[in-house]
């Protein structure tokens, strides 16, 4: 265990400059001319609302996350949140997404201790068919970078396990469809349920 926690350990230069300055320097650099080389998202970057109804699996994901954030020192930093989307379209979110589960599904779940972190093997499997669901989810946008590879060993398993439960919730909000408009016989605007 004590080996365990030495290889997450990082100086704070590091943490340091992948919180502040890598965001900086992603932001920094060239974007692709408008409509050139970026291609719309699928139409196939949508998942069914259901899938996210499941109360078993919504409890399953939010208590693990619960379990892990006990652990967790590093009350700071986030792995999941708005820098996500940061120089992306909302209609690429769903593209995102899908890259970030796979991360999750190969780097962190499908290696963590399942006596330590129970129900995780469920979890994983829910992600990993919402991740084969969006298998034809593409974006030709370049400009995505994998900063998610380098900090994620910095952060720790428990830190990304901790953040299952905002990986689900915005998960469901990129990838799904947002209610339907109507109009109604006054001109005006009604959600459809």
């Amino acid at each position: 265990m004590v080996s365990i926690q030495n290889g997450m350990r990082c100086s704070p230069a590091w943490i340091f400059f992948c919180f502040c300055c890598l965001p900086l320097l992603l932001l920094a650099l060239p974007m692709p001319p408008k409509g050139a080389g970026v291609a719309p998202a699928s139409h196939t970057c949508r998942l069914r609302k259901i899938s996210f109804q499941q109360s078993y699996i919504r409890n399953r994901t939010y208590t693990l996350a619960k379990l892990a954030r006990l652990s967790d020192q590093d009350t700071d930093n986030r792995l999941i949140g708005q820098q996500l989307y940061i120089n992306v379209q909302e209609t690429n979110r769903c593209y995102v997404m899908k890259r970030v589960i796979e991360i999750i599904v190969d780097e962190v779940l499908l290696s963590a201790p399942k006596n330590r972190y129970p129900h995780i093997h469920e979890v994983a499997q829910f992600l990993a068919a919402l991740r084969t669901e969006l298998s034809g989810c593409v974006s030709m946008a370049h400009f995505y970078r994998p900063w998610l590879f380098p900090i994620l060993p910095l952060l720790g398993k428990n830190k990304a396990i901790g953040e299952l439960d905002l990986l689900f919730d915005y998960m469901e909000n990129a990838c799904t469809e947002a209610p339907k408009r109507i109009v109604t016989s006054k001109g005006g605007n009604k959600k459809k349920n």
